[in-house]
């Protein structure tokens, strides 16, 4: 089953499709436009149900096989959003919205299900019943948990999950994948110093603040570096420091920082929120301030169920010849998680080829990586629900 000659013909009508969302983003939850365009899409392609509002704003299309009764029920996922980012790629499609762009290919995500959908509502060329999940905010809004928790998988009785995601650096048309942890939970947590402010030509009649959340900075490093088994992986980074002074000469009453905590496993993600909320107070203690920790948990594990990541394998292999089946896990967070925790299924990469990496401003989804990635989704139906 190489790319299917019916993606090669719809491709302008797939492109048309992905240039328009991408010149209209839409951010978290509020992608009314493009849900309102994949539904209308669906419907005129004749899929069976088209149910909006899933999730707040998430979009469900069920398509029937040949014999809907005796078949699985597989969900494909795509999600809609984009990122609240200024574009600089310079196309002639680019967003007409200014300071948000789709910069994680969102909008191909969809675009190719799209093409999917309207191949599968074609053809009929399955026992079953595949069921296309266009999904909002998963840019940090949990849409799929959103989803989850509105019945997605007792409404429409799923029992596997698939879904993609675009990879800049890897070839077009080429897939990658791996069993297990795929992609990290991801983790944010904000910590707010008090001291004593004052002037800084007098430190001595202060509690430096800057001070103690530097020590603060440097001291979670240790966590990774000498609490963590070093045969595993975590990633802990302070990303915002804000004081309440904008001053040249002033040492601040109270420093915030805020950052992400990043794990491939349950134990680890355990230690990492043990260590930062241990660590932080007790160095600021050391030099007489406090630190209060809020840390709150984010996406899990993305985890690829063993025996659906070889299906989804077999299939990338016969559209794409050899596949990677074990690169590396990636410390970036996706919230298919949660779909993979209520069902079988897995989560593959498909090659965006020579681009910038995404959410960059000049980042942009390569519409050759259509035909490939619109055969992945519908040889997943095809292949596991055979006439």
């Amino acid at each position: 089953m190489p790319v299917k000659n019916r993606f090669a013909e719809l491709l302008p009508e797939i492109t048309a499709w992905r240039r328009d969302f991408h010149e209209n983003p839409e951010l978290l939850y509020e992608v009314h436009r493009t849900a309102g365009k994949v539904a209308a899409l669906l419907r005129e392609f004749g899929v069976d149900d088209v149910t909006e509002g899933v999730g707040r704003t998430g979009v469900v299309g069920v398509i029937k096989g040949r014999s809907d009764s005796k078949g699985r029920v597989i969900g494909l996922r795509a999600d809609m959003d984009a990122l609240p980012i200024r574009e600089r790629t310079g196309a002639e499609y680019a967003s007409k919205n200014p300071g948000v762009m789709h910069a994680c290919g969102h909008d191909g995500h969809t675009a190719m299900l799209l093409g999917a959908a309207k191949y599968l509502a074609e053809t009929r060329n399955f026992d079953g019943t595949a069921v296309v999940i266009f999904q909002p905010a998963e840019e940090g809004g949990g849409g799929g948990l959103a989803m989850v928790e509105d019945g997605l998988v007792e409404r429409w009785g799923i029992q596997e999950f698939y879904g993609m995601h675009n990879m800049p650096g890897y070839p077009i048309g080429s897939f990658a994948i791996r069993e297990g942890a795929m992609m990290a939970a991801a983790d944010q947590f904000d910590i707010v110093v008090t001291g004593k402010g004052g002037h800084a030509a007098k430190p001595h009649d202060t509690i430096d603040t800057t001070l103690v959340a530097a020590q603060i900075t440097v001291a979670l490093q240790s966590i990774v570096s000498r609490n963590l088994d070093p045969l595993k992986s975590g990633v802990v980074s302070v990303c915002v420091v804000e004081t309440d002074s904008t001053a040249h000469n002033v040492i601040p009453q109270v420093v915030k920082l805020k950052g992400t905590a990043r794990s491939l496993d349950p134990e680890v993600r355990d230690l990492l929120e043990a260590g930062i909320k241990r660590i932080a107070p007790n160095v600021a203690a050391a030099y007489g301030a406090t630190a209060e920790v809020q840390y709150d948990r984010g996406y899990p594990v993305t985890m690829n169920h063993p025996e659906a990541t070889v299906h989804a394998a077999e299939v990338a292999r016969s559209i794409a010849g050899d596949v990677n089946t074990e690169m590396a896990p990636m410390m970036g967070g996706e919230d298919f998680s949660y779909m993979l925790l209520e069902r079988p299924g897995a989560y593959i990469f498909v090659g965006n080829g020579d681009t910038a990496m995404v959410h960059h401003p000049a980042y942009d989804f390569d519409d050759n990586a259509i035909p490939a990635g619109s055969s992945w989704y519908a040889g997943m139906i095809e292949a596991r629900m055979p006439v």
